[in-house]
């Protein structure tokens, strides 16, 4: 089942090398810089909705603008098409009267990194490959565990040691072969890269491999379907860089290909204990003028937050996040783990969302910038939660506080009620 897809090469974002579609690799061959996907779009004026298939309930829907030729080689679950959540209550907390917010841990894996396992699943049974694996501090690795589930696809996922319970609960589940390395996620990564060329497997490490971004992208498609049009913010918490690069792509295409006529301005979230992009970004900014990508160097840091899925010492995808900002005309901005923390509750109680603590970096951030007045009033915000706080039920917790203690009889629980409405 063959499928017109307008995939015509890749680029690299340090040295902007191209190669053609049938590359094999992961990185560009001249420098080892991080490849894009790039497209030869068709020059229709006006534009028609040949972009989307409505009848597809899921991510492929919008294959037209994927690198995916073979749709019978796609997992079969309910990837995408996420709730825009309207939140004027939370808006009203930071000034702001226009707040979406884009709830992507209604994906099956309960995460964002659903759509970017996808992606890579259905380029992985393309290519022939016999396992899928990748490195992940759980959200990626319970992600492409489900995916491959789905399809009776061998997975192998490498996590640090420290991951939360519930994601590795997910992945075991799912029935991955797990690895606890003893040590960070840079460390699982850099194991899980070994291995994968030792044994030929399918990597689908974020980053590294640029198909994972062609389906971090499709929240843009969603976004743009849904409002009819590009919103003025879209605000992102931010680790390895790959989601807010491929948030960046998505809306890019969409312009490149003619069928809408304006980009957002990305807020990059990040916590101040986990913070290389915001720090590299800050530095680009400062320096004014054009950036030579070339130069451009995002330094680690010893990553140390409560936001397990934004912990990252060296981010995979740095230099395309910090593009991605820039060329957006937006803004990074670093929260206190005490301020991510106190998001969770405040998220929940204003909009019936629940995010676990890297998702609610966002809106710490969001609040951040609309205080600093860098997000208007009125402007439009997309602001993304990128996992259900099912994940990390400790944070929640933390939080939240307890429930209160009564005895089983009436008088005492009149008691505990009083002064509720």
């Amino acid at each position: 089942m063959n499928y017109k897809t307008h995939f015509n090469g890749f680029r690299c974002f340090r040295c902007g090398a191209e190669q053609k579609a049938d590359f094999s690799g992961y990185v560009c061959p001249a420098c080892g810089g991080n490849l894009e996907v790039v497209y030869e779009w068709p020059r229709v004026r006006p534009v028609p909705d040949w972009w989307k298939e409505v009848a597809r309930r899921n991510v492929f829907r919008y294959a037209a603008l994927m690198p995916v030729s073979r749709l019978d080689l796609v997992p079969p679950l309910r990837v995408g098409l996420t709730p825009l959540v309207d939140a004027p209550r939370l808006g009203e907390l930071a000034g702001l009267k226009n707040l979406r917010i884009k709830d992507d841990g209604q994906n099956p894996s309960a995460s964002f990194k659903d759509r970017a396992g996808a992606v890579a699943l259905a380029r992985a049974r393309e290519i022939g490959a016999s396992v899928v694996c990748g490195a992940s501090t759980g959200n990626a690795g319970s992600s492409m565990a489900c995916l491959a589930a789905s399809v009776g696809m061998p997975c192998v996922i490498f996590v640090p040691e420290a991951a939360p319970a519930a994601k590795i609960a997910q992945l075991l589940t799912f029935g991955a072969r797990v690895l606890a390395v003893k040590g960070t996620y840079d460390d699982a990564f850099d194991l899980c890269m070994d291995v994968c060329a030792k044994r030929g497997w399918f990597n689908r490490n974020t980053g590294y491999n640029p198909f994972t971004r062609e389906g971090k992208k499709t929240v843009a498609f969603e976004i743009v379907d849904e409002l009819g049009h590009v919103p003025d913010w879209v605000a992102v918490p931010v680790g390895d860089g790959n989601i807010i690069s491929g948030v960046w792509k998505g809306f890019r295409d969409l312009k490149d290909a003619g069928i809408t006529d304006k980009l957002p301005k990305l807020l990059c979230a990040q916590s101040e204990a986990s913070n290389a992009i915001a720090l590299a970004f800050d530095k680009v900014r400062a320096a004014g003028g054009t950036p030579d990508w070339k130069s451009v160097e995002v330094a680690p840091v010893q990553a140390t937050t409560v936001a397990d899925s934004i912990s990252v010492d060296i981010p995979r995808d740095g230099l395309a996040a910090v593009r991605a900002v820039w060329e957006s005309g937006g803004r990074a901005v670093q929260v206190p783990d005490a301020e991510i923390l106190a998001a969770i509750p405040e998220i929940a109680r204003h909009s019936g969302v629940f995010a676990e603590p890297a998702a609610a970096c966002a809106w710490g951030g969001l609040k951040r910038a609309a205080a600093a007045g860098i997000v208007g009033a009125d402007e439009e915000v997309v602001l993304m939660c990128t996992g259900n706080g099912l994940k990390d039920i400790a944070s929640a917790r933390k939080a939240a506080g307890e429930p209160i203690p009564v005895e089983c009889n009436a008088d005492a629980a009149m008691a505990a009620t009083e002064g509720v409405a």
